[in-house]
């Protein structure tokens, strides 16, 4: 394989990674909650400007993303606690759900130029060297991007497969009510969901501002690609948005030679309608 084209691989690997933990969550949110949640990216951003808050306190990004996490989930429960719930008893239609969600992404964005201005920015940590195998110069903030990613996914399989309050989330995903009656507490998987969703946010978010700039507008970019990895991996599916993710963050990259950055949205959007008229439903069935 040609070198450059290993390299854009590598780096389409990196993306992808990103992509996939913030299009977990967005699934597994419209899977158990049947909510798309256009404020996704925007609360990646806020995940991101959390720790970068941290980080600039004097403690490791490490602890930095940790904080950033913690405060991304309170942010999601009060989201939660003020407009989904609320919307839920009032039976609120899809369509109602979507409008507020995009109100509060533009909402968060604003707030978040408010308070920490418009300009980008970055976390106080010292430049890490490249680290170059068979001829291939990896980034050392890519190597621990895909070294985070695939132990948070390893970590999300076992919740799901192995864990009583994954196994719930499970049967709330296939059937709310027969899940209510077999007496499962949908409200606390709710909750669950919810806290898993937003670690997952905040870990994307963490990472996409440790490759990228922190800036108020990056979830913006994001979730075009996110969306495009859920509805390609099979919407509801965490592992097909995990595979989606992957395809569409390395088509984007593999782009750049002959397209230039500026169309890699374009690519995301263009991927996801050629997989979709062949398969309608997505690479993978919609439940997990």
């Amino acid at each position: 394989m040609d070198l450059q084209l290993a390299q854009l691989l590598l780096n389409g690997v990196a993306v992808g990674c990103i992509i996939a933990l913030a299009a977990v969550g967005l699934t597994l949110t419209y899977g158990i909650l049947r909510l798309a949640n256009f404020a996704h990216g925007d609360l990646m951003t806020l995940g991101a400007y959390l720790t970068l808050v941290a980080n600039a306190s004097g403690i490791t990004l490490w602890l930095a993303m940790l904080v950033g996490a913690v405060g991304t989930v309170m942010a999601f429960l009060l989201s939660e606690k003020l407009l989904w719930s609320p919307m839920r008893d009032r039976r609120a239609t899809s369509t109602t759900l979507m409008i507020i969600s995009i109100g509060l992404a533009l909402f968060i964005r604003n707030g978040v130029i408010l308070v920490w201005g418009g300009g980008n920015q970055r976390y106080q940590i010292p430049v890490m060297p490249a680290q170059e195998f068979f001829g291939l110069k990896i980034a050392s903030d890519n190597l621990i991007v895909i070294g985070l990613a695939i132990a948070a996914m390893l970590l999300l399989h076992y919740l799901l497969q192995n864990t009583k309050i994954g196994k719930a989330m499970r049967a709330v995903a296939d059937n709310t009510d027969l899940a209510r009656v077999t007496g499962i507490n949908v409200d606390r998987v709710v909750l669950w969901t919810w806290v898993i969703t937003a670690v997952l946010t905040a870990l994307g978010g963490s990472l996409y501002g440790l490759t990228e700039a922190v800036r108020p507008n990056m979830g913006w970019f994001l979730i075009l690609p996110t969306f495009a990895a859920v509805i390609l991996g099979g919407i509801g599916n965490p592992y097909g948005a995990i595979a989606g993710a992957l395809v569409i963050g390395i088509a984007q990259e593999m782009s750049t030679p002959i397209l230039g950055t500026q169309y890699k949205l374009g690519v995301a959007l263009l991927v996801m309608i050629g997989v979709l008229l062949v398969r309608p439903k997505g690479l993978f069935k919609g439940t997990f």
